[in-house]
């Protein structure tokens, strides 16, 4: 069995996927399931961006999220909470426009809505949460209510 790709070189450090419908006799339109990767079509607007990269890391005094969000501007993001303790970070990542005179090679940049949820901890101060965005980067800082240890009291036994 042998792997054919567009170029007559297997290259195991390409970024191109393999494609087993490539040059597939039907339409592809007609296939009940889509195609992983086209050179042909580009993405729609409906087209999902849900796999924003998110880190979350926990501090002695806060919860951190780092999120990449490469070419979203800030204005674009929201950093929302809701009850029970849920962080939510929303956005929308708009497609370039289309000329007609422009012909497109390969479309592999991702677009439209993304949606991300967290339940946090009960020591989240949730009054106090800050969130920055430094060169596509979004931080989310939640900071955490100290710990009280319960005060143990000694009691005398008499006897």
């Amino acid at each position: 069995m042998s792997i054919t790709r567009r170029s007559n070189t297997f290259d195991p450090f390409s970024l191109d996927r393999w494609d087993p419908f490539d040059g597939f006799p039907f339409n592809h339109n007609l296939l009940s399931f889509p195609r992983p990767s086209s050179s042909l079509s580009f993405p729609s607007d409906t087209s999902s961006f849900a796999a924003a990269r998110i880190d979350w890391k926990e501090t002695p005094e806060a919860h951190m999220f780092k999120a990449d969000l490469p070419g979203i501007k800030k204005e674009e993001v929201k950093v929302e909470v809701e009850e029970g303790n849920v962080l939510q970070i929303s956005g929308q990542r708009t497609r370039e426009n289309e000329e007609k005179t422009d012909t497109w090679h390969r479309a592999e940049r991702s677009s439209g809505k993304f949606l991300r949820r967290f339940r946090l901890p009960e020591n989240a101060k949730m009054d106090q949460i800050k969130a920055a965005m430094e060169n596509g980067v979004l931080t989310v800082t939640v900071p955490k209510e100290d710990v009280k240890k319960p005060e143990v009291k000694s009691i005398e036994i008499s006897g």
